[in-house]
C-alpha cells in the first residue's frame, strides 16, 4: 500500500436530506487486498441522483451521491488492482468504476447476474455511515472497495466522455445486449437524455437499418439526429403499428412504453430500462404480446464486460460524435445544489470538481 494512503482526506458534498447539501472533510481508510483510492478529477450529474433529493425515488441519507465519474488512483492496497481485463492497474492510471460492488461468489453472481447480487453495494447509493460510505461521486476521493470493476481510461478520452460511461453509457450497453443482434433492424429510441443518444449511436454503429428516437423536447430530437437517429417522433406522437423489431425505453415514461410496446412488428423485442422510479402500471394485452411474438426485457445496472465496452465504444466513436459537447464545463463542487436542477438546451450533464477554487 501506498503510504500517502494513511494520509489523504477526502472531502465531500454530503447529502442531508430535501435538496441540501454540507461540505465534510473524512479521514479515509486503510487499504487492504486489492483495494485503492482515486482522486476524483469530474463527476457529472445523472438525473437519478436530481430524482432522489427532489424525492421522486428513496436514497440512503446522509450520503455521498453521484455515480458517474473518472478518477486517478492515488493509492492501491497490498495486493495490487486490476482492470476488468484483468490488468494491472499503477498509481497515476486514470479510470472509472462500476455502479455496483458485487461479492462475486452467490447464486446471481455466478449465474451472470453480479448487478443483482445479494450482497450488493451500489456507488453513490450507500449510508455515510454504513460498510462503505466514502462511495460517491461527489467528493475530492472514493474509497474503492474488491468487488467493484474497474476500466483504464485512454489517453485519447476526456474526463467529460469518460465519466458517464460509468452510468449511461454501461447501461446503453447492456440494452443493446439484451435486445440482441440489431443489424438490419428497425429500432425506436424512447428518451432522447442522455442513455437515448449513446443508443442512438451504438444501435447505428451496430448496423440497425435505422433509428428514430422519440421524445417530447425538439431540441433533444435534433440533437439525435446528430448522435446517429435516422428519424424523430416528437411525443405525444406515436409510431405507426408493427413499424419497428427492437424498442427500447429508457424514458420511464408509461405513454412511451405503451407506445413502444404497439409498435412492435412480429418477434419484436422491448427493452425496458427507464422506469427506475415508481411511476404508473403498464396494461400489456396478453393475446398480442402471443400472437405477435413478443419479448419484454428489463435491464437494470450492468455487468463489468458493458463497462470495458462502453469505453471501447466512445473510443471507437470519438471522431464521430462529440461526446464532450453533452457535458457542461465544471462548476465548483460547493454549487452542487444548484446543479440538480435539469440542465437546458444541448447539454445533457451538469458536472463539478473538487479541483476548483
Amino acid at each position: 500500500m501506498d503510504a500517502q494512503a494513511t494520509r489523504l482526506k477526502a472531502t465531500a458534498q454530503i447529502w442531508v436530506g430535501g435538496q441540501e447539501f454540507e461540505s465534510r472533510e473524512f479521514d479515509l481508510p486503510e487499504l487492504t487486498g486489492s483495494q485503492a483510492i482515486a482522486q476524483i478529477d469530474l463527476a457529472t450529474v445523472c438525473g437519478s441522483d436530481a430524482h432522489t433529493v427532489t424525492g421522486r425515488r428513496t436514497g440512503a441519507c446522509p450520503s455521498i451521491l453521484g455515480h458517474e465519474a473518472v478518477g486517478t488512483l492515488v493509492a492501491i492496497g497490498p495486493n495490487g488492482a486490476r482492470d476488468a481485463l484483468g490488468r494491472d492497474l499503477s498509481i497515476g492510471d486514470r479510470v472509472i468504476w462500476s455502479v455496483t460492488v458485487s461479492c462475486g461468489a452467490c447464486d446471481r453472481c455466478l449465474a451472470g447476474r453480479s448487478a443483482k447480487c445479494r450482497t450488493l453495494l451500489k456507488t453513490g447509493h450507500e449510508a455515510l455511515d454504513g460498510p462503505w460510505g466514502i462511495s460517491g461521486g461527489y467528493a475530492s476521493h472514493i474509497h474503492l472497495p474488491e468487488g467493484i470493476t474497474l476500466v483504464a481510461v485512454p489517453d485519447e478520452l476526456s474526463n467529460a466522455a469518460a465519466a458517464p460511461a460509468a452510468c449511461a453509457t454501461a447501461t446503453v450497453m447492456a440494452v443493446l445486449e439484451a435486445a440482441g443482434d440489431v443489424s438490419g433492424q428497425r429500432v425506436l429510441v424512447s428518451g432522447a437524455g442522455m442513455l437515448g443518444l449513446v443508443a442512438c449511436a451504438a444501435a447505428r454503429q451496430r448496423g440497425a437499418a435505422s433509428v428514430v428516437a422519440s421524445d417530447i423536447n425538439p431540441e433533444r430530437l435534433e440533437l439525435a439526429r446528430a448522435f446517429g437517429a435516422t428519424d424523430t417522433l416528437q411525443a405525444p406522437g406515436k409510431p405507426q403499428p408493427s413499424s419497428f423489431d427492437v424498442a427500447v425505453d429508457l424514458s420511464g415514461a408509461q405513454p412511451a412504453l405503451a407506445a413502444a410496446l404497439d409498435a412492435l412488428d412480429v418477434g419484436g423485442r422491448l427493452v425496458v430500462a427507464g422506469s427506475v422510479s415508481p411511476g404508473p402500471s403498464l396494461c400489456v394485452d396478453p393475446e398480442r404480446v402471443v400472437r405477435f411474438l413478443l419479448g419484454i426485457t428489463g435491464v437494470h445496472n450492468y455487468e463489468p464486460r458493458h463497462l470495458q465496452q462502453a469505453i471501447a465504444f466512445l473510443m471507437a466513436t470519438r471522431d464521430l460524435y462529440d461526446w464532450d459537447s453533452l457535458v457542461a464545463a465544471p462548476r465548483p463542487a460547493r454549487e452542487l445544489a444548484h446543479l440538480m436542477a435539469p440542465p437546458q438546451g444541448r447539454i445533457l450533464r451538469n458536472s463539478i470538481t473538487f479541483n476548483s477554487n
